[in-house]
């Protein structure tokens, strides 16, 4: 039976036998037995290498912190993950820059602390629990997450297209209506960087579907 140790875009944990492409954590999730009871121990919610220095773990170690995974960063950013600082230097530092740019007026300053983005990051991920954040469709920027409606489906914002995503990877690309009221998944900030340029790495599937002329995506 697989493990609960997979993040969706909605920052859900759930078990499934799909592989990651980064693993990350929110600290110690899990009990003695491997059980995720709670879903999150601190406000770092970080994004890691699956290989870093040689080092090896026993994955839901008793007391250690549970390695979560996800499909790719774009997927993570979209939970409320950041990079991480150690294993990551220069994607962190490529995305704090980004960050404080497209958000000045959080940032305070010209650049900001890993403590101080975390916070941030978790109000907006609390207030994500409270209050819907919803957009215009073709305000939305390229590596943003979405839903619409009650469907409880995640859609990566692709272009001019979107692309249904599932933890084995992205289904065929549907263009997206661009009037559409639609729920972000992303937390704001995040959105003004991809606004800004910054390009999230998506997993490679997403280039590989064929073009989908369906219109209409409710339901899908």
């Amino acid at each position: 039976m697989p493990r609960q140790n997979r993040v969706t875009p909605f920052g859900e944990i759930i078990a499934t036998p799909a592989r990651g492409t980064l693993m990350g954590n929110r600290g110690c999730l899990h009990n003695d037995q491997g059980h995720i009871i709670r879903p999150y121990q601190n406000k770092r919610w970080i994004i890691c290498q699956l290989e870093f220095k040689g080092r090896r773990r026993q994955v839901m170690a008793p007391g250690k912190y549970s390695e979560l995974f996800f499909l790719d960063e774009a997927s993570a950013l979209a939970a409320g993950h950041r990079p991480c600082v150690e294993c990551s230097r220069p994607r962190f530092n490529e995305f704090v820059t980004a960050w404080v740019q497209a958000n000045p007026d959080l940032a305070g300053g010209k650049t900001i602390s890993a403590g101080k983005l975390d916070a941030i990051l978790h109000r907006e991920r609390i207030a994500r629990k409270e209050k819907v954040t919803q957009a215009q469709l073709s305000n939305v920027p390229t590596g943003t997450f979405i839903t619409i409606g009650n469907t409880r489906q995640a859609f990566l914002v692709l272009d001019d297209s979107l692309l249904s995503w599932s933890p084995a990877g992205y289904g065929p690309r549907l263009i997206r209506p661009k009037n559409e009221i639609v729920e972000v998944l992303t937390p704001r900030s995040v959105v003004r960087v991809f606004a800004l340029g910054f390009q999230a790495h998506i997993h490679p599937l997403a280039f590989d579907t064929e073009a989908n002329t369906q219109l209409g995506i409710v339901g899908a």
